[in-house]
């Protein structure tokens, strides 16, 4: 599956409608996101049960805010609607891997769980 644009309009069904969710914010005028973005369509390619998601941060500066993005490219992951990943920085093919391997192994329940004891 390619990666998708989303908007301010669309994030949030956009995690309401997936699982798991990866979310690169960008700008056209940014280096280190011009080289990540063929390390993360190829990854969108060879990995179609999850949506690889593009924000353009000048075009939705409200989102980028909101997301508390203050460097570019930063790379966020939700699982069953909760932020699981945030950092910023362009990754290797290795390293976007490795986070996606993550992502897909975390235990939602135990995690839940945890956060549960750490509000108690």
């Amino acid at each position: 599956m390619a990666t998708m644009d989303i908007t301010e309009q669309s994030f949030a069904q956009t995690l309401e409608d997936n699982s798991i969710v990866l979310v690169d914010f960008w700008a056209a005028w940014c280096g280190p996101c011009r080289m990540f973005a063929p390390t993360y369509g190829a990854a969108a390619e060879r990995h179609p049960d999850i949506t690889f998601a593009k924000v353009d941060t000048e075009a939705e500066q409200a989102l980028a805010a909101a997301a508390n993005i203050t460097s570019i490219p930063t790379l966020i992951a939700f699982k069953d609607k909760t932020l699981v990943f945030s950092q910023p920085g362009a990754l290797n093919a290795a390293g976007l891997e490795e986070v996606i391997r993550s992502v897909r192994n975390l235990d939602m329940d135990k995690l839940r769980a945890e956060a549960g004891h750490q509000h108690a």
